[in-house]
């Protein structure tokens, strides 16, 4: 027996198609949610805010900041610039000293250079996980 039969053909026959439409608009959504939910993971990487906060972690761990207790202004932490793969967030420290934190954007790998202008040096000085410090 069909649902047709059952309920007299013209009901049946819109009780039918009113489930297709149902079923129709529940394979929709789960659609949208299966792009909204890959789209979502592409953009997963790392945020502008998340950078400076994994870098600010870091710095706070790694530098002693009791020189800067009577005057802040003497070690800075801000957002330098930005290419399409990377931040670039820069400490000064109160030695003059800055480290340049380079910030892969996709996964988070931060490579560390160090410039001392009053010496004239500028070395690489190593790697961190951004994700550990946040």
């Amino acid at each position: 027996m069909t649902a047709s039969s059952l309920m007299g053909n013209s009901f049946g026959k819109e009780l039918i198609k009113y489930m297709k439409h149902i079923a129709l608009s529940l394979a929709f959504v789960a659609a949208l949610m299966c792009c909204s939910c890959r789209n979502n993971a592409a953009k997963s990487g790392i945020t502008p805010e998340q950078a400076l906060e994994g870098v600010s972690n870091y710095c706070h761990g790694e530098y002693d900041w009791s020189a800067a207790e009577d005057n802040a202004s003497i070690m800075t932490l801000e957002m330098g610039e930005e290419t399409e793969t990377e931040y670039q967030v820069v400490f000064r420290s109160y030695t003059g000293a800055y480290v340049y934190f380079y910030v892969d954007k996709k996964n988070g790998t931060t490579r560390m250079v160090e410039h001392v202008p009053t010496l004239g040096i500028t070395e690489e000085s190593g790697t961190i996980e951004l994700k550990d410090y946040l």
